[in-house]
């Protein structure tokens, strides 16, 4: 009894004085300072300022070949837009050019007969759109908005004129989690998928690849330390480190952006405690392929952070992406954890999303460590 616990306090001392050497060396290494407090940072705010997929202020010209009074109206719903920056002319050759350099992304063209075919009882008066197909999503919204604007501002003139004898059908419109329809309410949560990304697999790759570059590997190797225990003793500072970064990324993201939280800190961590586990075992079994700096990296950009950008429905919706590619999805950790993040952010405690995602992730992670340990022999080379 008495050898075992001489054993487990001797095991217990090699882990806290290596993790202690981890702890300053990521102290000591300006890099690892870099890429889990400056980098994030960077990130964030390039999510929160730089990128957005609202459509505001499209520049599009307005083509009033029409001047009455009813032209001038119909002209006013665009102008007076917040989605909308309108260049208003007389007639299409004017901006065409400007359509094709790109200074406007879609042409409204009220025609000459406008108020003349308005009056007319065979139908309603038609206007042209003409809208940039080179981006197919700004393309739509042009359309759609375009639209949706005469739609509403024909019902109006109707009303107003009391060529209605029943009252109009009123949609009230509702949109749940993200009423604002902002889409910085899901890129910065989602951006926390990507820096965790960093932290836990590009940086453990990164860094201990580095050891085996200098020898400092081979110098543990020589020690008492277990196999078990060095994994421990390298993993532990960098979960630490990982889950401190991810307190300073929800500090910035309400202080400043303002994204609601809406469901359990607790459970966020939780959830994002999962996802770092996964990644950092991904990092350790890529450092012991990899004992190259370079070739780490590389295979870190392959393995994790080009499938947590691509393949998590940070960016992209998964449901569009073709079957196959859907499939390949589901062995992307971040796919989880994007998930479980925005609906941690948006729309709270939702359990039946939240704990398979969570479940999942922990079984990628272990399955990655068991690998990782049976790849990773103790000896000198």
């Amino acid at each position: 009894m008495i050898l075992k616990m001489n054993n487990a306090y001797w095991k217990y001392r090699r882990l806290l004085a290596l993790t202690k050497k981890e702890f300053f060396q990521i102290v000591r290494d300006p890099s690892s300072i870099l890429i889990a407090f400056v980098l994030p940072l960077i990130l964030i705010f390039i999510y929160g300022f730089g990128i957005s997929l609202d459509a505001n202020h499209l520049k599009i010209a307005l083509v009033l070949e029409d001047t009455s009074p009813l032209a001038t109206s119909f002209g006013a719903s665009f102008t007076e837009s917040r989605f909308f920056d309108v260049t208003i002319v007389r007639h299409v050759e004017e901006v065409k050019e400007l359509l094709v350099d790109g200074k406007v992304r879609g042409i409204i063209v009220v025609p000459a007969y406008f108020s003349k075919q308005l009056n007319d009882i065979t139908g309603p008066s038609p206007i042209q759109v003409i809208a940039d197909g080179s981006e197919p999503n700004t393309a739509n919204f042009v359309q759609n908005y375009a639209e949706a604007t005469y739609q509403r501002w024909l019902d109006l003139n109707r009303i107003e004129r009391k060529l209605l004898q029943k009252p109009l059908v009123r949609v009230d419109m509702r949109f749940w989690f993200n009423e604002e329809l902002k889409s910085r309410n899901f890129l910065v949560p989602g951006s926390l998928a990507i820096i965790m990304t960093l932290i836990g697999t590009l940086l453990t790759a990164l860094v201990i690849a580095r050891e085996w570059e200098r020898g400092t590997m081979e110098a543990l190797f020589t020690t008492p330390i277990s196999l078990f225990e060095l994994i421990l003793g390298k993993l532990i500072p960098y979960y630490i480190l990982g889950m401190l970064s991810l307190i300073f990324c929800l500090i910035i993201d309400y202080l400043i952006f303002d994204v609601p939280v809406r469901g359990s800190f607790w459970l966020l961590f939780l959830t994002s405690g999962s996802f770092l586990f996964a990644a950092l075992s991904l990092g350790l079994m890529i450092s012991t392929v990899a004992k190259n700096q370079f070739v780490a990296a590389q295979i870190a950009l392959m393995s994790a952070f080009l499938p947590a950008f691509i393949l998590s429905g940070f960016i992209f919706e998964i449901t569009s992406m073709p079957k196959i590619i859907q499939a390949i999805t589901y062995i992307v950790p971040a796919r989880y954890f994007v998930s479980s993040l925005q609906t941690l952010f948006l729309a709270g405690n939702i359990y039946r999303i939240i704990i398979p995602s969570i479940l999942a992730m922990l079984s990628f992670g272990c399955i990655v460590f068991l690998i990782m340990r049976i790849k990773m022999v103790k000896r000198l080379d």
